[in-house]
């Protein structure tokens, strides 16, 4: 990257390797954080943060020994979409105990650090609250989104 992006390098990396996974670029493994870090000519943390991002998404997994590859299968919404989605899947009302980290993890095969800020972005949109001691509880419903 020749000049520092407003909306953040990482979210323009993120983008350039959603595309490239989507176009079937990606179908194998991704390259390696050092080679991105030299394509795009930044650090190991702005690669980091962009996979992180991809992986919230459900675009990306990390495979232990081998990297990043494209996620197998499955279910190609975001985390905040099928987090959101439990509760009319579920069939939660407004009051109802939603899910716990630890079930929601297991449930969607995301990282706790990735469930926590979905849930974080879930309870400031007015969708879920938190009782201390008690767990989280739905607050409100979703509003019916069209989907493309």
């Amino acid at each position: 990257m020749s000049q520092a992006s407003p909306r953040g390098t990482y979210l323009v990396i993120a983008e350039a390797l959603r595309a490239e996974i989507q176009e079937g670029e990606g179908t194998g493994t991704l390259p390696s954080e050092a080679d991105m870090m030299r394509s795009h000519g930044v650090g190991r943390n702005t690669v980091r943060r962009a996979l992180k991002v991809l992986e919230a998404d459900g675009i990306v997994e990390s495979v232990p020994g081998i990297g990043w590859r494209p996620a197998r299968g499955g279910d190609r919404r975001s985390l905040a979409e099928r987090m959101t989605d439990v509760i009319a899947e579920d069939s939660l009302s407004v009051g109802d105990a939603y899910p716990s980290e630890a079930k929601l993890c297991e449930r969607f095969g995301a990282s706790r650090t990735a469930v926590r800020r979905v849930l974080a972005q879930m309870e400031g949109n007015g969708l879920l609250t938190t009782v201390h001691g008690k767990g989280r509880t739905v607050r409100a419903l979703p509003t019916p989104t069209t989907r493309p």
